[in-house]
């Protein structure tokens, strides 16, 4: 019988007043009884529209009918047929845009908590699986992943299970990429992304790390001393960008990059870590993005009090509803329609930004509302910490050093639907290629690397 409720089942969480003062998962996930629950909301639609926004198309209304059932392996079972990040996506991609956003049950009431029960699932597995995959047999054929994040596992998953000798070769000093380096352990705890770097191990790839390609090696030389027969970049999207206004080079001003990069991975907010942070006192934010959000919980969590300053209104707000709506609970202030113009410092140390205030303008052709300055409205805020969340752009590194590879102006590098760049047999997918996105869209990314590199290599 079809659970009818018009509402998800709420996700337990720790109180607002308790989870901004440490860095321990915010969520605390369903319990098997909740999850089934959940489940039964589902209708099990035959045209599986929910399917259609899911960009690794994960049979959804396959996995929830298991779950509805109790089968909550038979549920892993489904998902990692084509997710091979379960317990990832569950807790940081944004289904409220992608597969719940064409869920029927929204139609008339909240859809089916899609991405609260891939969690549940994956977490579910992860306690109770003792099994290793197996270890395909080998095909022969060579394959150079460069980057460790989600577009590179995705890939480096995808071609292990089909018998490829795969290596991944990984800038810094720890696998996961962004998955490590930029989502904080309050959204995603570290063990998990190790258990999934662990997995691809298991099936016979194999990670070397501190290893710059472009630097270190390049890709020219992966293929042509090294053996390798094809190559798929992964290497994300990790060059930070600022506003060029006057004052940014002080000291306590960062990029969301570094700052997030020295709280996740080099663990700056314990006492014994030999990453040097600033605890600020006060914070200011700039952008309104998911990594804004994750950077200004990081300074809460620091004891600082922490100002998110945007230029536009919350209605535009790119961050998930979710984490705006954490944001808030845990304190954080929302300074809108204000854009920084300036940098004030005192002996060498920011000290304030003084912003001009803004307000939207009437719709465009696209129906889209610029902000524009409201003549003599400025203000003062005061901080001696500013973290600049604007974006980001590929790094140039392997651009620069890979002859015959093709570039978009961005900086992205250019291929195909199925990531097939200029340079014959080299691949890429993600961030390198489209810009800062999501995580989901990067694994299908190299989904679809993977598929086209196995075609290429086996013609």
């Amino acid at each position: 019988m079809p659970n009818m409720s018009m509402t998800k089942n709420p996700m337990p969480s720790q109180e607002p007043d308790v989870r901004n003062k440490n860095f321990k998962e915010v969520t605390l996930g369903y319990t098997k009884e909740t999850a089934i629950d959940e489940a039964q909301r589902c209708l099990n639609c035959k045209n599986k529209p929910c399917v259609t926004g899911c960009p690794v198309q994960i049979d959804i209304p396959a996995f929830i009918a298991k779950v509805a059932e109790g089968d909550f392996e038979g549920a892993y079972q489904v998902i990692n047929k084509s997710s091979s990040l379960p317990a990832v996506c569950g807790r940081v991609c944004p289904q409220e845009t992608q597969c719940e956003s064409k869920c029927v049950r929204g139609i008339k009431g909240e859809p089916v908590a899609i991405g609260r029960l891939e969690r549940f699932v994956a977490d579910y597995h992860n306690a109770n699986c003792t099994e290793a995959p197996v270890k395909p047999e080998s095909n022969g054929h060579k394959v150079a992943v460069i980057g460790s994040g989600p577009s590179g596992l995705a890939c480096a998953s995808d071609l292990a299970k089909k018998g490829y000798d795969v290596t991944i070769f990984e800038a810094l000093h720890l696998a996961g990429g962004v998955l490590a380096y930029g989502i904080p352990e309050f959204r995603l705890p570290k063990d998990i992304v190790q258990k999934e770097v662990d997995g691809l191990k298991e099936l016979g790839v194999k990670i070397e790390t501190n290893v710059v390609i472009g630097k270190t090696i390049s890709i020219d030389e992966l293929m042509n001393e090294y053996g390798f027969e094809s190559v798929f970049i992964g290497s994300g999207a990790g060059l930070p960008r600022f506003m060029r206004i006057p004052g940014e080079n002080l000291n306590g001003v960062y990029s969301a990059n570094e700052f997030l990069t020295r709280i996740n991975l080099m663990k700056a907010y314990k006492e014994d870590s030999s990453t040097p942070i600033k605890h600020p006192e006060k914070t200011v934010v700039v952008g309104g993005g998911n990594v804004a959000m994750d950077a200004a919980r990081c300074a809460k969590r620091l004891g600082s009090d922490v100002t998110i300053v945007y230029r536009r209104s919350m209605e535009e707000l790119p961050a998930r509803a979710e984490e705006v709506e954490h944001a808030i609970e845990e304190g954080i202030k929302f300074e809108l329609l204000t854009n920084p113009l300036e940098v004030v410092g005192e002996d060498g140390w920011v000290k304030s930004i003084h912003c001009q205030k803004m307000e939207l303008s009437e719709p465009d052709e696209s129906g889209r509302r610029k902000p524009v300055a409201v003549e003599g409205a400025f203000t003062d805020i005061e901080c001696d910490c500013m973290i600049m969340s604007i974006g980001t752009s590929p790094n140039p590194l392997i651009k620069d050093t890979t002859e015959g590879l093709a570039t978009e102006s961005f900086g992205g590098i250019t291929a195909d639907e199925f990531g097939a760049t200029s340079k014959p047999g080299v691949y890429a997918g993600g961030d390198a290629v489209t810009g800062a996105a999501t995580v989901i869209l990067a694994m299908g990314a190299g989904k679809k690397a993977a598929s086209a590199i196995d075609e290429y290599l086996n013609k």
